[in-house]
């Protein structure tokens, strides 16, 4: 069976669509990976971030989005929360968005 790509919330999926070009290329490129191989690639693409989260890793001439997402039951990727980072460091209020949504799906 085939991976399958959904997101959260109508909310997340205009986030993503609303990425500058490059960034959102790259993250089209990413998830058509992540469709035929599964969503571990590994780095440069994807990271695990713990507990069963990982990110998309995006990244164009305009900078960098970051997607994070977790799998389901029935080959399901579910994106969680998407930004454009701004720093090195994965600000602590974007991984909480992230990690209570993961709650939510996998209760």
């Amino acid at each position: 069976m085939a991976w399958q790509l959904s997101f959260y919330s109508a909310k997340v999926a205009a986030q993503v669509e609303a990425w500058p070009d490059g960034i959102l290329a790259s993250f089209a490129r990413i998830a058509e990976l992540m469709l035929e191989h599964g969503p571990d690639l590994g780095l440069p693409h994807t990271r695990a971030m713990g507990g069963g989260l990982f990110e998309v890793r995006a990244k164009g001439r305009e900078g960098i989005g970051r997607a994070f997402f977790c799998t389901v039951t029935g080959q399901r990727i579910v994106i969680l929360h998407a930004y454009i980072k701004k720093t090195e460091q994965t600000p602590a209020r974007e991984l909480e968005i992230a990690r209570t949504r993961l709650r939510e799906v996998k209760a």
